[in-house]
């Protein structure tokens, strides 16, 4: 009887195991390791870059995804995109409201419509299209699980919020299916594979100012590096003040052994008969 029950406990169990590992082999998701200048105790967002995400944020993203965490003012802030204070003006009153309903705090009461935006106001939000808010989407989405998560890796090689965005963006393969009525794209970023968005970009879709071509992948790695800035536009603040308080406790330690020495030294130094 014990032995049938242990069989079937055994039996069990390798099912589980399996039906474990097949749906894992059929969901395994594909996410790059890319570099991004932010990346590392010493790394830093660059400025043009930045500029770049936000306008293809602007451009593309913002017809179905909002910021509502992020104060338009910040713009302007030093390690952000760093427009100027009357491009941040110019930018808050062009930007228009696409889901009043998910904003009542910025419709005008008198005439019911969306009032002008200016740089005290947050990015509007948008939920119209069911679509997540991104201003912590570069934290909320780990890139990198396993061995690759255990946090070291995380300080030199980025947050994986980004690596998983651009991979999103670009983990399109061109295959669709139809289920319950609505279309699934294929996507090997995805949790499940198939994704109901459909992919958002292509090839020079924007019109950088730079110059820059707008390649898929261009354009990829500028709004992720953008959203890495919406979820910690601190980051290299919180950096600096890290690495001065290590750089303190490793010169403050250092004094405190020397002084230890010097103070034990008469004692330490005498050497019974």
């Amino acid at each position: 009887m014990i032995r049938n029950i242990a069989l079937s406990a055994a039996t069990a169990a390798a099912l589980v195991v399996a039906g474990a590992s097949a749906f894992a082999a059929e969901t395994t998701v594909h996410i790059e390791d890319v570099t991004f200048a932010h990346e590392g105790p010493f790394g830093k967002f660059d400025r043009n870059q930045l500029q770049r995400g936000l306008q293809v944020y602007t451009e593309v993203c913002s017809a179905c995804h909002g910021l509502k965490f992020v104060p338009i003012r910040t713009l302007a802030d030093d390690g952000g995109p760093q427009l100027p204070e009357d491009q941040v003006r110019a930018y808050a009153a062009n930007l228009s409201v696409n889901d009043e309903a998910s904003n009542p705090q910025l419709i005008d009461p008198e005439t019911g419509s969306a009032r002008t935006l200016v740089p005290a106001d947050n990015f509007p939000a948008n939920h119209a299209a069911g679509a997540p808010d991104l201003s912590l989407m570069a934290k909320a989405r780990a890139g990198f699980h396993g061995p690759y998560g255990l946090g070291l890796s995380q300080l030199f090689r980025g947050m994986g919020g980004p690596e998983y965005i651009h991979a999103l963006l670009v983990g399109y393969t061109g295959e669709e299916k139809e289920e319950a009525g609505s279309v699934f794209y294929e996507n090997h970023a995805f949790s499940t594979g198939w994704i109901k968005m459909p992919p958002p970009l292509s090839d020079d879709q924007v019109t950088y100012a730079d110059g820059t071509a707008a390649t898929v992948d261009q354009m990829s790695m500028d709004v992720s590096s953008f959203l890495m800035w919406t979820a910690e536009p601190k980051l290299m603040d919180r950096r600096e003040t890290g690495f001065k308080a290590v750089l303190f406790l490793i010169v403050f330690a250092s004094l405190l052994y020397l002084t230890n020495k010097r103070i034990w030294a008469g004692v330490k130094g005498k050497k019974t008969a």
